[in-house]
């Protein structure tokens, strides 16, 4: 027993004392809690170390016969990226209604997926789908129709956006500015890791997949999980239908880890995830302003 005299010495008279222990009785979990709590890594991703996001891309009859069966096998939901003309679109329009039915999200990758044929290495790029021929009006038009198209689909309202081929301007102009308003997020081609608060919803990161292997598709999901960041994964054939592929093994052995942690991986759309990060960085901008 420390004497009342010793505490006196500390603290001053009686009353004091019993105040000053009871502040620092108070104190003693905050110093605890600050050891160990770190909300922008166990909270922003809904409680979970990290998010990874499934996108898939084109609207192509590999989605519906071989992803959607196997996200719904394991109760993981996915984000497929629609072109409107597409005739995956028309002859299994029930079947994506299903899928949206299911919690997938409809994205939109633009009514006839223009791509600038001016670039290097472009020469797939035929003269009727030259994102560089387009005018802006016409790009946010088509954008737009698609949206409408989507919704008579799935009946929702909030959606997300992906570039096709990754291409953001035409000329000098970024025509997604002019989308903001549309969507929830634009989800574009370059790789990597980020933050919460580092996201860039205008062009999100991603990190496109062909012919990799599960390691190396679970290592990325490893280091998210380390670093507490996004990870966005970009499909599009799953076992064939794209030139651009990933075997069925391979897919299904990466799916297989990231239900197996589920209980550290915040698996969902595209869309939910961009609201999120939304909100969190309004948040944080209104609390620093």
């Amino acid at each position: 027993m420390v004497k009342l005299a010793g505490l006196k010495q500390i603290f001053g008279n009686k009353s004091n004392i019993m105040i000053n222990i009871k502040s620092c009785l108070l104190f003693i979990p905050l110093l605890l809690a600050g050891t160990s709590f770190r909300p922008q890594n166990t909270q922003v991703w809904n409680n979970k170390k990290c998010a990874v996001v499934l996108t898939y891309d084109d609207a192509i009859d590999v989605d519906l016969d071989n992803v959607v069966p196997a996200l719904d096998s394991m109760k993981l939901k996915g984000t497929f990226y629609i072109i409107g003309s597409s005739p995956v679109v028309n002859k299994r329009m029930g079947e994506w209604r299903r899928a949206a039915k299911h919690g997938h999200e409809l994205g939109n990758h633009s009514l006839f997926h223009p791509c600038d044929g001016s670039l290097p290495g472009r020469s797939f790029v035929g003269p009727d789908n030259d994102l560089s021929k387009y005018s802006v009006a016409r790009t946010v038009d088509e954008i737009r129709a698609t949206n409408s198209l989507l919704k008579a689909i799935d009946g929702k309202d909030v959606r997300t956006f992906a570039y096709p081929c990754g291409d953001r301007k035409i000329g000098d102009v970024f025509f997604y500015e002019q989308l903001r308003n549309d969507f929830a997020g634009a989800r574009g081609v370059t790789p990597g890791l980020q933050t919460i608060d580092k996201v860039d919803l205008d062009n999100v990161d991603c990190y496109a997949i062909n012919g990799q292997t599960a390691d190396y598709m679970i290592a990325l999901v490893k280091k998210a999980m380390e670093t507490h960041t996004l990870l966005v994964f970009l499909f599009h054939g799953v076992g064939g239908g794209h030139n651009l592929n990933v075997s069925l093994k391979e897919h299904s052995q990466l799916l297989h880890f990231i239900k197996q942690n589920e209980k550290d991986i915040w698996v969902a759309p595209m869309v939910d995830v961009a609201v999120r990060i939304r909100e969190y960085q309004v948040a944080n901008h209104l609390k620093r302003n």
